[in-house]
């Protein structure tokens, strides 16, 4: 185990700190628009800008490190959202922000899909298990933690826009320090959207629609709090609560839906996320505990949605395929949280804060209704004949690039036979840590 993450420990330290600024700065934002009364439908256009261009960033980026290499690549995607997180406490003004998200949108893409190729680089068969699953871990508790810095200082002042940019500067560190060679180039990103749907509709739609949910709740959740009067440290809680609970409940969810028709787990799940939304909506509850209790059987349900659906539709696709089809529908799903927000803001605007859990229930009503009907259309794959549930974190962003690391996808020989390099020297360099 020491061997396997001895040369990727400084990787993910940087990783951790990147993710630190992004879970205090995806919070900070809404909890500080809201205080100075910017208008919902704009506050839900900065998860829609951010979204854009985290979508956008996945295409183009393998592009851009194409051109000028990982390294300078990495130094100015980062040094990009530094700068942004830093001009955002300057410029306090709804426009601004919400342009220049998709900036920081598009720069966390390059940024991810960086550091997850360079882990690619470092894993063997043996540890990218491990590896995969330390950095899915490192990115769920760095958002929260980030999320969880907010009650220890004022909002209303440009000290935690000050901090954002800290952190994301020793992120930079560990990659700009390395003396190790450069992984292989980053693969183009191709999104086949019809081949999606003839593989799973229940995980086509599905996965859609809990990109919407969950984009309209990540950052309108936040509005959500202030504006049916909870503190800024209560906010804070109940972000980080949803992420946990739904990361909590994704083994014994999967673990059911290994053994019975997983469209009959995705059904039971989006229906009990609905439930949970429908009651905020209409008792509209004003005790905290009761809010967060709620807010925690809605996270449990709705953040174990996407782990299923992906399994589904890998049941149905070969080794080879896993990651075609696995960033396929993580795009599909980053297209959700595009649609998410740009309708949350103005049905809040229209209805009150408590419409945000309308659109979430709607939107996991839609998933029982159509899961049981595609029950009764298609057959389920023999449980002997099934991948094994694997958990993944749709509450923080990760790129394409990371689903080589999942023990799910192809051998990496096979993933590496056209990248190896006839350099001797690099060869030797490539096994320094990074």
């Amino acid at each position: 185990m020491r061997n396997n993450l001895l040369p990727v420990t400084a990787l993910l330290l940087g990783t951790l700190f990147l993710f630190l600024g992004n879970g205090l700065q995806s919070l900070l934002l809404p909890v500080r628009g809201t205080a100075e009364g910017y208008p919902t439908t704009i506050l839900g256009l900065l998860g829609t800008s951010w979204a854009s261009g985290f979508v956008l960033g996945c295409f183009l980026g393998p592009n851009v490190v194409k051109r000028i290499g990982h390294v300078r690549a990495f130094s100015v995607f980062a040094a990009l959202i530094a700068i942004i997180s830093l001009l955002t406490g300057i410029l306090v003004d709804p426009i601004w922000w919400v342009a220049l998200r998709a900036v920081t949108g598009f720069s966390t893409a390059g940024t991810s899909m960086i550091i997850e190729s360079w882990l690619n680089e470092r894993a063997t068969n043996e540890s990218r298990g491990v590896i995969f699953s330390l950095y899915i871990a490192i990115t769920l508790f760095g958002v929260v933690g980030g999320q969880m810095m907010i009650p220890f200082g004022e909002t209303s002042t440009t000290f935690f826009f000050m901090i954002c940019g800290i952190l994301y500067c020793v992120a930079m560190l560990p990659t700009l320090l390395s003396k190790a060679a450069t992984p292989q180039p980053l693969k183009q990103v191709r999104l086949d959207l019809r081949g999606l749907y003839r593989n799973s509709p229940v995980s086509f739609l599905g996965i859609l629609l809990v990109g919407i949910a969950n984009g309209a709740f990540g950052t309108l959740g936040a509005v959500f709090g202030r504006q049916a009067g909870l503190t800024d440290s209560t906010v804070a809680t109940m972000m980080s609560v949803a992420i946990f609970a739904g990361a909590v409940m994704q083994l014994p969810a999967g673990r059911i839906s290994d053994r019975i028709d997983r469209r009959y787990v995705l059904a039971a799940l989006a229906g009990v996320g609905a439930l949970a939304g429908l009651l905020i909506f209409l008792v509209e509850p004003s005790q905290v505990w009761i809010v967060l209790t709620l807010i925690a059987i809605y996270g449990a349900a709705a953040n174990a949605l996407y782990p299923i659906a992906v399994s589904h539709a890998n049941d149905f696709a070969t080794t080879e395929e896993f990651v075609k089809v696995s960033g396929g529908l993580l795009l599909l799903y980053g297209i959700g949280t595009i649609i998410g927000p740009t309708i949350g803001g103005p049905v809040m605007t229209a209805t009150g804060p408590y419409g945000l859990f309308m659109i979430t229930a709607c939107a996991h009503m839609l998933i029982t209704a159509y899961a049981i009907v595609r029950s009764r259309r298609r057959a389920p794959v023999p449980v002997a004949e099934r991948d094994a549930f694997s958990p993944v974190n749709a509450g923080t962003p990760t790129t394409p690039e990371s689903l080589q690391l999942s023990p799910r996808a192809a051998p990496l020989d096979e993933l590496r036979d056209e990248d190896v390099s006839d350099n001797p020297e690099e060869e030797e360099r490539s096994n320094e840590p990074v």
